[in-house]
């Protein structure tokens, strides 16, 4: 009885599961990596600046973040123009294959890009201009004014 199934429709799930837990422990263990290493660096900095006499700077803010990237509103242009790209060019290929049924449904990502579209230039370009006025002005008050 069982030697009439096939064992290879088996494989898939169990490959993806295996690779797809073992992608998520490199990411995690990279990560963790990445993280003890700039405090092992930051701990060394700190060390010399005590032992040179030297005052000893404050911990970054970026410590305590878990986002690598600063948050920019500039992101939604970009994801978009992506989905739209890719919406369209899911459209006209599945429509050049002839399946005028299935090619509609480039219009789902063409719909999420033109969404991220309309937030982008309904809300997201005055959030990032705000943004940059802001960093505009932190830099401006942290920058040293010369002596005249």
């Amino acid at each position: 009885m069982f030697a009439e199934i096939p064992f290879w429709p088996f494989l898939v799930p169990i490959f993806a599961i295996v690779f797809g837990c073992g992608i998520a422990m490199v990411a995690i263990y990279t990560n963790y990596r990445k993280r003890r290493d700039i405090y092992s660096l930051h701990h060394r900095e700190r060390m010399a600046a005590i032992e040179k006499g030297v005052e000893v700077p404050p911990l970054p803010e970026a410590f305590f973040t878990e986002e690598t990237t600063p948050y920019s509103p500039r992101r939604n242009l970009l994801k978009g123009l992506v989905w739209l790209m890719l919406g369209l060019t899911a459209l006209l290929a599945l429509y050049q294959e002839g399946d005028e049924d299935v090619a509609w449904f480039g219009l789902i990502p063409m719909g999420i890009g033109a969404a991220y579209l309309i937030y982008y230039f309904a809300v997201g370009r005055k959030e990032a201009e705000a943004l940059e006025l802001a960093a505009k002005a932190k830099l401006a008050e942290t920058k040293p004014r010369s002596a005249v």
